[in-house]
């Protein structure tokens, strides 16, 4: 089992910035990508990012790229999404997830856990 607990959530205005962090425990060794999903109200959870735990390598959402950056620190075991120039439709709970498998990243089906999701309101 992986344990996985999300902080840096908040109000901010439009144009500013957020660093949301995820630190995993439990049987972190099984992890091979960690990924940020976000779902809006009356939305369904959508990909954000996701990082290759062991490589580094990532990728983005179209609607993120340029914006927002993920990356990861292995001895803290910790992931993060580092969000600048936000949008109001940006808001939405984000939740972090990790996945045991190197395939489909961006589907919502390849993590086999979630964190419990912290809210970000970006106002206009």
């Amino acid at each position: 089992q992986v344990q996985l607990v999300e902080s840096g959530g908040g109000l901010v205005q439009a144009g500013g910035s957020l660093r949301l962090s995820c630190a995993a425990s439990g049987r972190t060794s099984s992890i091979r990508v960690m990924g940020w999903f976000r779902q809006a109200p009356g939305k369904e959870r959508e990909f954000v990012a996701t990082i290759n735990w062991s490589a580094g390598n990532t990728y983005a959402a179209d609607s993120v790229k340029g914006r927002f950056n993920i990356s990861r620190d292995n001895a803290k075991n910790t992931v993060y999404l580092e969000m600048n120039s936000l949008k109001p439709e940006d808001t939405a709970v984000y939740f972090c997830a990790a996945a045991q498998q190197y395939t489909y990243w961006t589907r919502r089906t390849t993590y086999a856990y979630w964190g419990q999701g912290t809210q970000v309101t970006v106002s206009s």
